[in-house]
């Protein structure tokens, strides 16, 4: 069977390897055949954690025919940590339900002809 493995290790940078595998094989053989851990030393499978199709599976999860296996890098920052710097650097009115938006010009009550 035919499995696709892709990693992105960094932004604009990106790893896709088709691997042909026995029937019944697992996402670790896959990285494995892909040889991700010699192209990538500085990668821990570990933290990282793969996913099969965007749903995120363990080492052990059986692949068929066609699939994508993609490894992930870890996050550097919270992403609820990062929400909230974003909202105190915006300020409580420039941003969410108290935001004011303006898209283009307010309508006039006179009718144009």
């Amino acid at each position: 069977m035919r499995v696709t493995v892709c990693h992105c290790p960094g932004p604009r940078e990106w790893f896709e390897a088709e691997v042909v595998l026995p029937p019944g094989s697992t996402v670790r053989m896959a990285i494995e055949a892909a040889g991700l851990a010699t192209r990538f030393p500085a990668l821990d499978l570990q933290l990282a954690g793969a996913g099969v199709w965007g749903r995120k599976v363990g080492p052990e999860h059986g692949l068929g025919d066609g699939d994508r296996v993609e490894v992930y890098r870890p996050l550097r920052v919270d992403p609820k940590f990062a929400r909230r710097e974003r909202f105190r650097k915006q300020g409580v009115r420039a941003a969410g339900l108290f935001a004011r938006r303006t898209v283009g010009k307010p309508p006039s009550d006179k009718g144009e002809s």
